[in-house]
């Protein structure tokens, strides 16, 4: 059963907006010295039309709006008051697991997942362990031991490696020190495509 008030929320909240042009296109004609007539003749939208978008008689359109966002030199979202861009800066709490302190770099759960991974100690033994996915891994500081089937192999700084996560592996800091690294994880078939340098003639 749908709750009181649930439904039109978005038609609301559109009706709002709409509603707020009017006024705003006749603050922006009014603050440039424009008349109605002069606005007409640098559009071409009729005077009629135009007195009618400013009262709110007339719902505004793209078709109408553009023209006049033209006349008045401005961005089409000023004419409609679209809200500010917000804070794109990703807050995620870390996670610490296993001696990993792991910063999440994406937000929405499923699909492609990234990380920043900060490891200070090497655990005894590698363990190697399975799951579906595919893996992808950055060196940003450090060394990276990563264990991959029958390969043994240390990563350095700016060097990278991809594996299907079905193959055993194991990943973490050697005895040097600590290491640093980007971890981007997809669904299994979803590989990460990176461009590779041009050969050196």
């Amino acid at each position: 059963m749908t709750e009181p008030g649930a439904s039109g929320t978005g038609d609301d909240r559109i009706d709002a907006v709409l509603n707020e042009v009017g006024p705003r296109l006749r603050r922006i004609r009014r603050e440039r010295g424009a008349t109605l007539g002069d606005l007409s003749a640098s559009t071409g939208i009729s005077v009629s039309t135009l007195s009618r978008l400013e009262s709110g008689q007339r719902r505004p359109s793209l078709e109408l709006l553009l023209p006049i966002a033209r006349a008045h030199q401005v961005p089409l979202d000023e004419l409609v008051g679209a809200p500010p861009v917000g804070d794109p800066r990703v807050r995620a709490k870390p996670i610490v697991r296993h001696g990993r302190t792991m910063f999440p770099l994406t937000r929405q759960p499923g699909g492609l997942q990234a990380y920043k991974v900060l490891q200070e100690k090497a655990q005894e033994e590698p363990d190697p362990r399975v799951h579906e996915g595919y893996e992808w891994l950055y060196v940003l500081s450090g060394r990276l031991r990563l264990v991959l089937g029958e390969h043994d192999v240390v990563l350095g700084a700016g060097e990278a490696a991809e594996f299907d996560t079905r193959v055993p592996h194991w990943f973490g800091p050697t005895p040097d020190g600590p290491v640093e690294f980007l971890s981007l994880f997809g669904p299994q078939g979803e590989r990460m495509h990176v461009r590779a340098r041009p050969k050196q003639p």
